[in-house]
């Protein structure tokens, strides 16, 4: 199913939490971030509906924190950089911000139909997000 992405008209519902992570970034680009460092981020699931559901809501609020903490509960304190499944990726915040959607889209596959960002803030002035569609349906098992 192809869908419209967001703009300006339509509704959003937008909760949030936090993540304690460390990791370093491997390239000079990142200078003295290419060492071990820890890093706080602010994450915000931000949930886009061109219309209001049969309930007269984008999304149930307390369904959607409970789903972005299920996301982000496995990598609190966590080196990133001894993951699995960052192995041989560069754990910025942008590819963060992937990475969380992808896991937070899965989740809400067949119960939320629109468009999911997952905005990271590291800082007061820099944060970096990714949006895309959240499917119609949960993969099967042979596809996940």
């Amino acid at each position: 199913m192809t869908m419209t992405p967001p703009s300006a008209s339509g509704f959003t519902v937008t909760v949030k939490d936090h993540l304690m992570i460390a990791h370093s970034l491997r390239g000079e680009t990142f200078g003295p971030a290419q060492k071990l460092h820890g890093a706080t981020y602010v994450v915000s699931a931000t949930f886009h509906a061109p219309r209001l559901n049969e309930d007269g809501i984008v999304i149930d609020i307390g369904m959607a924190r409970d789903l972005l903490q299920a996301v982000l509960d496995p990598y609190r304190y966590e080196n990133l950089d001894t993951l699995p499944e960052f192995e041989g990726e560069n754990s910025t915040t942008e590819f963060l911000s992937a990475h969380f959607h992808s896991l937070l889209a899965g989740k809400l596959a067949g119960s939320f139909t629109g468009w999911l960002t997952i905005e990271l803030e590291e800082s007061p002035v820099a944060a970096a997000a990714y949006c895309g569609c959240v499917p119609v349906e949960k993969p099967s098992e042979n596809e996940a």
